[in-house]
């Protein structure tokens, strides 16, 4: 069976649609800021690359994956244990929230996170019984075990990275394989801890947790991406497709998207599907940001900050780079103390990052 959607779905009503389309809320809690590390640095390294890295797939995958695009390519390469799935995922996010958390409070932060297990069950609306501790001792297997090479292109120059999603974890329980799960520790890779020192992050409703797919995580994780703040964005399902990932085939996809879009449960995003033209639409529900949607940094750019704009970034629209940037501020809640510089060392990095358009 398909696990991509058959997971946690309960039985259907009379209507043919589940009863509760998100899982219950397991541990009510107060609102948290989550931050996805895998939006964060393809959002900025690959530019509209955005190709999964996490399997949709409760079943182990082991084949390398490749994705090419205009020149830009990554390839993931998964240990004998498969590749990461997109609920390892979990124990990275909520690693970087305890993170920014700390950097808000101007508090000393390290790559090495100490992870508290009932904690991070709780965070991430799972269950607190033996299997679900388990399960994280097995989901930092095939974390640690990922990898992944890409090529950074930058003007006439091009280089080849490597780099995992964790480089190590330890773990410390009762004594015994029996014995209870006491607390973990992740050492992030160079990789995701730059990102978060760059605040290369956004940020994701707590329901996100609550979504009973993989297929409806990867997908939302998309519409945050692409839609972002603005009303509305449209993209063609083949397009779609192959920014998730699935190993469905296309007709299977399709038919995911029409139920995403009947139920129309996502997190800040509704969801429409026009089967003649074969698009996809996401409109802003403008409850970004925990209920609380952020209006864009309104601030002042000096009159020569798109003169340096241009010499810092070839051949870009500035004028493009600085919606971009505007809008990257409000996702962060942040109000740069020196603006002009803030907006053209974006644009540097973007073009470090991005080459020539």
């Amino acid at each position: 069976m398909d696990t991509e959607t058959t997971n946690l779905s309960l039985a259907p009503t009379q209507e043919g649609k589940s009863s509760l389309p998100l899982i219950p809320d397991r541990h009510p809690q107060h609102d948290l800021f989550i931050c996805d590390v895998a939006d964060a640095v393809l959002k900025d390294m690959m530019a509209h690359m955005e190709h999964p890295f996490y399997s949709l797939s409760k079943k182990p995958e082991t084949n390398v994956r490749r994705y090419e695009h205009n020149g830009n390519w990554i390839e993931i390469t998964p240990s004998v244990k498969g590749l990461a799935t997109i609920y390892d995922k979990d124990i990275l996010i909520y690693c970087i929230s305890q993170i920014m958390a700390k950097l808000k409070n101007n508090e000393p932060v390290s790559p090495r996170v100490r992870i508290n297990s009932r904690d991070l069950l709780i965070f991430t609306n799972r269950g607190t019984s033996g299997r679900d501790y388990m399960a994280l001792v097995e989901s930092l297997d095939r974390l640690e075990g990922t990898r992944i090479r890409t090529n950074i292109r930058s003007g006439d120059e091009e280089q080849i990275d490597g780099f995992g999603l964790i480089d190590t974890s330890s773990i410390r329980r009762k004594h015994g394989l029996g014995g209870r799960l006491l607390w973990c520790e992740v050492k992030l890779s160079d990789w995701v801890f730059n990102a978060i020192r760059s605040k290369e992050l956004l940020t994701l409703h707590r329901d996100y947790f609550r979504l009973r797919k993989p297929i409806e995580r990867r997908v939302y994780e998309i519409a945050r991406k692409h839609c972002g703040q603005k009303n509305e964005w449209k993209v063609g399902l083949p397009t779609l497709f192959k920014k998730t990932g699935s190993q469905s085939p296309l007709k299977r996809f399709r038919q995911m998207i029409r139920d995403l879009a009947s139920y129309d449960h996502l997190p800040d995003y509704s969801v429409s599907f026009d089967a003649e033209a074969d698009m996809v639409t996401f409109l802003n529900r403008g409850t970004m940001q925990l209920g609380k949607l952020r209006a864009r940094w309104d601030g002042h750019l000096d009159s020569d900050a798109h003169i340096e704009a241009k010499q810092a970034a070839p051949g870009w629209d500035t004028h493009m780079l600085e919606d971009e940037w505007r809008m990257w501020l409000a996702d962060l809640d942040s109000a740069p103390n020196h603006p002009t510089r803030h907006f053209v060392k974006f644009c540097q990095s973007w073009y470090e990052k991005c080459g020539c358009p």
